[in-house]
C-alpha cells in the first residue's frame, strides 16, 4: 500500500473550462461505490464526501472504474475530486467506455491528504450506461479519489458539416496519414504560433449557433485554439490529449453568427500549434433544422452565346424564404457548374457538339429547387477544320514477350499537332503526345498489327498510317524488360548524364560485372546464391540479399545467368526465415550461412526482397521454379503485419520491434522507400500502402522543414514518431551520430530521387531538389568535397570520399534541369572510383545509383 506523508507546499490543480454549460445539476458518483482493482476504501483523512475514498495501490495499472448513466448521448463534463499528499505528480490514463480520452493526465500535489482538488474533463458519452476508468501510469499509483460529478449535455441536432481540408489554411496542411477521419483528410497545424484554419459558414438568420469541432491530439500537451467569428475573437478552447492521433473527440461551444456569409477562424496560440482538425458541424442559425423550404425553380434558361469549345447560359433569379445562395447547372444528372449568380459558361467542349442543360437553385440550408426547363446549345464548328498530315515511317522497335515498341515520323498541321492515336484494328491502344509508344501486357509469341493517326487541338484527326505488324517474343526467349531497353521513361524534365545511351548502359554493365565477381557468391552450397558483406556486422545480411535480388532482376538481359542466380537467392531467402514471421528473411548469417543473432528480420532487406520478387515476376513470369508473384505478395503482407507500426503507419526497424519495445516509435529514414510502397499497392491492391506511402512522404517533408530547413538532410533515425517525430538525440541503436546524416541516411537522396524520377510525384521532387540544391552549393560543384556524414545543419562529420555518400546525390541531381554539369561530375567520379572486395556497402549503393542514373530503373 502507498505510504502517506504530510507535505508543506500545496499544488492545487485549476479545473479546465467545461466544453459547454451545465443544463442541470450534475450527478455525483462516489468512489467507494466504484469498481476497484489493486486498492481499498479508506476514511482516515478529512474532508471527503460520502462514506470514504479510494486509496489505490502504489503500482502502475491499478485502477478505479465508475459506472454512470446518461439520459441521452452527448458530451459529459466529468469533475474528478482527488487528493495527492505526496511531493510528486500521480498521472493516470482517463478512459470513457474503454477509450482513453486523456492519456497520462496530470494529478498534481495538493497541500496534504486532507486537501482535495478538482480535475475537469469533457468526453462524448452514450445514452444509457457508461464507464469512467482512471488507471495509474506510474509506480506511485493513482491519487486518492473521492468522487466524480457527471453532467451530460445532449448532443446538438445534426448541423451543416464543413470539412477542414476545404477550409482556408495558413501554416497548416492537409494530410491523411492517420485513421478515422471523415472526408478526404484532415488539417495538421505546423508547430508554430499563429497557424490557422478558417471556415466559410453560411447562416440562414442571425443568432446563436452550436459549433462542434472534431479534433485529435496525439501528444500529452494541451493545444489550445483561439476562435474568431468574422474577425472578432469569441473564445479560446483547450484541446488536451486524445488516446493517439487516430482517436478523435468532439468539442462543442456556441457562437453568434450574422445572417448570410460568416468566417470562423481557429488559430493556434502556442508553439506546439493546434490539434489535428477533421471538421466542424454548425447548427442553429445555419438552418440545420429550421429552414426546410427550397427556392423557386429558375426560369428563363437560355443559351446566350457559343464558341467552338464553350456554351454560355443565363436565367432569371429564383426566390427563397431566406435567401438563394447559388445555382447548379446540370448536363443530365451531372453538375457541370455551380455559379453564385444567374449565368455560367461551360467550357472544354468539342466543336460542333450539342449539349442539353437544366439549372436548379440552392439556399444556405442546402435546400435545392427542382430543375428548370431544359435548353440545348451547340458549339460552333470553329476556325480550324484541317486535319494533320498522315504519320509516316511507322516501325516496330524493341519487342519482349509481353510488349511491342513503335515509332514513327512526326506529322504536320496548319495550327499544331497535339498528339497521336495508336490503333490495333479499330481500338485505340495508346495516345502518346510524341512519336513513339510501347504497347504492354501482350501475350508471348503473339502478332499485333498497328496503325497510327495524328490529332490537333481542335479535335481534327488524320487518316490512319500504313500498318505495321510486330510479334512478341516467346516466353522462354529472355526477360520482358531487358537491361538497356528503356521501356519505362522517366518523368518529364529528368536529366541523365551526358553521353550516348549506349555508352551509359555499357558503363553500368562493366561496373555490374565487377560487383558480381566480388560479392555474388555460392559459398554454402545447396544451390544458394548469396551477396557477401565483408564490411558489415556479419558475412551475410538481409540488406545485401535485397540489394542482390533487385540488381539481378534489373540487369536481366545484360547477364544471361541473371535468372539462375536470382533463383539461387530466392532459395537462400526461403531457407532463412525470420523466427517471428516465416514470410520474412532472417537478418544475419554467419560464414556457414547459418542464421544468427536472434534470427529476426531487418526491414530494409525485406523491402528490397519483396521489390526484387515483383521485378522478377515482370521479367520472367511466375510459372517457373518459383512463383515470384505469390512469394512477393506473401512478403509484402508480412512486412505490413510485422514491420509497419500500426499506429503511425511508419516502418519499424524489424519484426522484433513490438509495442513493448523501446524502439517501437523509432524509424530509419533509409527504410522510407516510396517507390517500393507504390509497387506494393499495385501488386496487392491494398490501399493501406497508399496510407503508408503518404505517412512517409509527410514525415520527409516535415523533417526537412523543421530540422534541416537549409540542407534538406534527414537523420539516420527518427524518434517519438507517435508524438512529435524528431531526429534521435544521440545513440539510439547504432552510433552516437544516429541523429545525423550518416551511414544509413546517406542513401536517402537515391531513394527519394528514385521515386521522383519514376513517378514525377511533387512531394518527392521537392524533397530531392532541396537536397540537391544544398549539396551542390556546399561542395562548390565538386563531388570530391562531399564529406562522410553531416549534421542536419550541414557541418561535416568526417573528411574522406565515400561512394556511399557522394553517389546517391547523382539521383537527386537528375531532378533539376539546371544541374547537368553537377550530375556529370558525380557520374565521372563514380566511373573513376575503384573498389576492393571488402567494399560491399559503397559498391552496392553506387551500382544501384548508376542503374537509376543511366535510365534503366523501373517500378514493377
Amino acid at each position: 500500500m502507498r505510504m502517506k506523508s504530510l507535505i508543506v507546499a500545496a499544488g492545487l490543480l485549476l479545473p479546465l473550462a467545461a466544453a459547454h454549460p451545465a443544463a442541470a445539476a450534475a450527478t455525483r458518483y462516489e468512489a467507494e461505490n466504484a469498481t476497484i482493482s489493486q486498492g481499498v476504501v479508506e476514511s482516515n483523512h478529512l474532508n471527503f464526501s460520502g462514506t470514504g475514498f479510494v486509496n489505490g495501490d502504489n503500482i502502475a495499472g491499478s485502477y478505479t472504474e465508475f459506472s454512470f448513466n446518461a439520459a441521452s448521448a452527448g458530451t459529459a463534463t466529468l469533475v474528478i475530486r482527488y487528493a495527492n499528499g505526496t511531493t510528486s505528480d500521480r498521472p493516470a490514463d482517463v478512459a470513457v467506455n474503454g477509450t482513453v480520452v486523456s492519456a497520462n493526465r496530470s494529478f498534481p500535489v495538493t497541500a496534504n491528504w486532507d486537501t482535495w482538488a478538482n480535475s475537469t474533463i469533457t468526453a462524448p458519452v452514450n445514452a444509457g450506461s457508461n464507464t469512467l476508468r482512471l488507471t495509474a501510469t506510474t509506480a506511485g499509483g493513482n491519487p486518492n479519489l473521492d468522487y466524480v460529478d457527471v453532467d451530460v449535455v445532449a448532443a446538438p441536432p445534426p448541423g451543416t458539416v464543413y470539412q477542414a481540408e476545404d477550409a482556408t489554411l495558413s501554416q497548416a496542411g492537409v494530410f491523411n496519414n492517420h485513421l478515422n477521419f471523415t472526408g478526404t483528410g484532415f488539417v495538421d497545424y505546423v508547430n508554430v504560433t499563429g497557424g490557422y484554419v478558417e471556415f466559410n459558414v453560411n447562416a440562414a438568420a442571425a443568432g446563436p449557433a452550436s459549433v462542434v469541432v472534431r479534433y485529435a491530439n496525439g501528444t500529452t500537451t494541451n493545444r489550445p485554439l483561439e476562435y474568431a467569428v468574422n474577425g472578432s475573437t469569441v473564445a479560446t478552447r483547450n484541446y488536451n490529449a486524445t488516446a493517439n492521433w487516430d482517436t478523435w473527440a468532439d468539442d462543442t461551444f456556441t457562437v453568434n453568427l450574422a445572417a448570410g456569409a460568416n468566417t470562423i477562424r481557429a488559430t493556434a496560440t502556442t508553439v506546439n500549434g493546434g490539434p489535428n482538425l477533421d471538421k466542424i458541424s454548425v447548427s442553429g442559425s445555419t438552418g440545420g433544422g429550421g429552414d426546410t423550404q427550397a427556392p423557386s425553380v429558375p426560369s428563363g434558361l437560355a443559351v446566350s452565346s457559343t464558341t467552338s469549345s464553350s456554351i454560355s447560359l443565363s436565367w432569371s433569379a429564383s426566390t427563397d424564404n431566406v435567401g438563394v445562395t447559388g445555382y447548379k447547372v446540370y448536363e443530365g444528372s451531372t453538375v457541370v457548374a455551380s455559379p453564385s449568380g444567374t449565368s455560367a459558361t461551360i467550357s472544354g467542349l468539342a466543336a460542333s457538339s450539342s449539349h442539353t442543360y437544366t439549372v436548379s437553385a440552392v439556399d444556405a440550408a442546402g435546400n435545392e429547387s427542382a430543375k428548370s426547363a431544359s435548353v440545348t446549345g451547340t458549339t460552333t464548328s470553329g476556325g480550324d477544320t484541317q486535319a494533320p498530315s498522315v504519320p509516316t515511317g511507322l516501325a516496330v522497335g524493341t519487342t519482349t514477350s509481353s510488349s511491342i515498341s513503335l515509332s514513327w515520323s512526326a506529322s504536320t498541321d496548319n495550327v499544331g499537332v497535339t498528339g497521336y492515336k495508336v490503333y490495333e484494328g479499330s481500338t485505340v491502344v495508346a495516345s502518346p503526345s510524341g512519336t513513339s509508344a510501347t504497347i504492354s501486357g501482350l501475350a508471348a509469341s503473339s502478332s499485333h498489327t498497328y496503325t497510327v493517326s495524328a490529332v490537333d487541338a481542335a479535335g481534327n484527326e488524320s487518316a490512319k498510317s500504313a500498318s505495321v505488324t510486330g510479334t512478341t517474343k516467346a516466353a522462354s526467349g529472355g526477360p520482358n524488360v531487358p537491361f538497356g531497353s528503356h521501356l519505362f521513361p522517366y518523368a518529364a524534365g529528368t536529366i541523365l548524364p551526358t553521353g550516348s545511351q549506349a555508352t551509359l548502359d555499357q558503363k553500368v554493365i562493366d561496373y555490374y560485372n565487377k560487383w558480381k565477381a566480388a560479392f555474388l557468391k555460392q559459398n554454402c552450397g545447396n544451390g544458394w546464391y548469396e551477396v557477401i558483406s565483408p564490411d558489415a556486422d556479419h558475412p551475410y545480411v538481409a540488406e545485401g540479399q535485397g540489394y542482390g535480388m533487385v540488381i539481378l532482376a534489373t540487369m536481366a538481359g545484360a547477364d544471361p545467368n541473371a535468372k539462375t542466380a536470382f533463383d539461387g537467392m530466392v532459395k537462400f531467402m526461403l531457407a532463412h526465415p525470420s523466427v517471428h514471421n516465416a514470410n520474412l528473411l532472417a537478418a544475419e548469417q554467419d560464414t556457414s550461412c547459418k542464421s544468427v543473432n536472434g534470427s529476426d528480420s531487418a526491414t530494409d532487406g525485406d523491402l528490397d526482397v519483396a521489390y526484387g520478387l515483383l521485378l522478377a515476376d515482370k521479367q520472367w513470369g511466375s510459372a517457373g521454379t518459383y512463383n515470384y508473384k505469390d512469394l512477393a505478395v506473401k512478403h509484402i503482407n508480412a512486412i505490413k503485419a510485422s514491420e509497419v507500426n500500426s499506429t503511425t503507419h511508419l516502418m519499424l526497424l524489424g519484426d522484433w520491434s513490438d509495442s513493448s519495445d523501446s524502439t517501437h516509435y523509432i524509424t530509419r529514414s533509409s527504410d522510407w522507400l516510396i517507390d517500393h510502397f507504390r509497387a506494393f499497392k499495385k501488386a496487392t491492391g491494398d490501399t493501406a500502402w497508399d496510407t503508408i506511402r503518404t505517412a512517409h512522404q509527410n514525415l520527409i517533408t516535415s523533417q526537412q522543414a523543421n530540422y534541416a530547413p537549409s540542407t534538406g538532410l534527414l537523420a539516420d533515425f527518427i524518434v517519438n514518431t507517435n508524438t512529435t517525430p524528431k531526429p534521435a538525440p544521440g545513440q539510439v541503436l547504432e552510433d552516437p551520430n544516429d541523429g545525423k546524416y550518416f551511414w544509413n541516411a546517406c542513401r536517402d537522396p537515391w531513394r527519394i530521387g528514385a521515386d521522383a524520377v519514376t513517378s514525377g510525384d511533387s512531394a518527392s521532387l521537392a524533397s530531392a531538389r532541396k537536397l540537391n540544391t544544398w549539396i551542390k552549393s556546399k561542395t562548390g560543384g565538386n563531388p570530391s568535397n562531399v564529406a562522410t556524414g553531416y549534421s542536419l545543419s550541414g557541418t561535416a562529420i568526417s573528411s574522406g570520399s565515400e561512394p556511399a555518400f557522394f553517389a546517391p546525390f547523382a539521383v537527386a541531381a537528375m531532378t533539376d534541369s539546371g544541374s547537368q554539369a553537377w550530375l556529370d561530375a558525380i557520374w565521372n567520379k563514380m566511373l573513376n572510383t575503384s573498389f576492393t572486395s571488402t567494399d560491399y556497402y559503397s559498391t552496392s549503393i553506387q551500382l544501384q545509383v548508376m542503374i537509376v542514373a543511366s535510365g534503366n530503373y523501373w517500378v514493377p
